[in-house]
């Protein structure tokens, strides 16, 4: 799919509308918030002190939540958005 669009097949909006289901939205969500999750943890951590681990983990949940949750909202908008398709 992706080579298509850099190599400019025409596609419908149906057919794209249909290409990324809200459920492999969540599952990119997790999977990148996994990634950000640690660094926010390390960054936290390295600069609040090697005494602040329960600081660092406080930081990194409440990100985890919001981040994935505005990711998720942000993808679902992108998907509506007929621009560049």
């Amino acid at each position: 799919m992706i080579t298509e669009k850099v190599a400019g097949a025409n596609t419908t909006y149906e057919q794209d509308a249909q290409s990324e289901k809200p459920i492999r939205s969540i599952a990119k969500a997790v999977s990148w918030r996994v990634v950000g999750t640690i660094d926010t943890f390390l960054v936290s951590y390295f600069v609040l002190g090697k005494d602040s681990i329960a600081e660092a983990s406080a930081i990194t949940a409440v990100d985890f939540v919001t981040k994935m949750i505005f990711y998720f909202v942000h993808e679902r908008i992108w998907n509506k958005i007929k621009w560049g398709r």
